[in-house]
């Protein structure tokens, strides 16, 4: 998708656990850390730009390595910011787009990272990608009836995302509970690819659900052991 925004060379960055930000969609944070504190007054007064990268749980345990991250993140924008009485701050970050992290710049007071911005491919024709993204939707659907989660506004929201990329970028943001294909489709740039992964993988918790309920029967949650 195109950036209105244009994106510098070195932007700051926040390493969060299990956490894997998209293009186009809302992130909540809570800042608290006073590297954060201090990262967040510098964006604020400059171009509110900064990005947020998931921690590599597999790197984790280098002791060579702080904080090791992700190579693939993405860049935001602050939409919205309050600051409390005690110094901490709730924002609302909006995601421009996915990043290659090239260099972390430094480290102190907070982490400064040089990126590349990546574009994403659509992968197949603009009929094939459309048809995919209403696949998606139907199995997103589904897959919520059988959970029975809340999700109304969230998908009422969605079905007034027309275009595939957003669509799969939101919905993988918002809907993906697997931690380790939600950081696999944010670095896939091939939006078909992108579209078939996430359904691939709503397909096989349907298939997991709809044997739950075959096996659960009519027996309510809090009572499967009787059956």
């Amino acid at each position: 998708m195109d950036m209105e925004i244009t994106l510098p060379d070195e932007v700051p960055v926040m390493t969060l656990p299990n956490v894997a930000f998209f293009p186009q969609a809302l992130m909540p944070l809570h800042i608290f850390e006073p590297r954060y504190r201090e990262m967040l007054r510098d964006v604020l007064a400059t171009n509110r730009l900064f990005a947020v990268a998931g921690l590599d749980p597999h790197a984790v345990g280098d002791p060579l390595q702080f904080e090791p991250s992700h190579r693939i993140a993405s860049v935001g924008i602050v939409r919205a910011c309050q600051k409390n009485d005690n110094g901490t701050s709730n924002l609302l970050l909006q995601g421009l787009c996915r990043v290659e992290i090239a260099a972390i710049v430094a480290d102190d007071p907070y982490r400064r990272i040089r990126v590349r911005a990546l574009a994403s491919q659509p992968g197949a024709s603009a009929n094939e990608n459309d048809r995919l993204r209403a696949e998606l939707a139907r199995l997103l659907t589904l897959k919520l009836r059988l959970a029975a989660a809340g999700a109304g506004e969230l998908t009422a929201f969605l079905k007034t995302v027309v275009d595939p990329e957003a669509f799969v970028d939101i919905a993988a943001f918002s809907l993906c509970e697997n931690a380790r294909l939600k950081q696999k489709l944010l670095e896939t740039l091939d939006v078909r690819r992108r579209l078939e992964l996430f359904s691939r993988q709503l397909r096989t918790e349907i298939d997991v659900l709809k044997l739950r309920r075959k096996l659960q029967g009519r027996l309510p949650d809090d009572r499967i052991d009787h059956n």
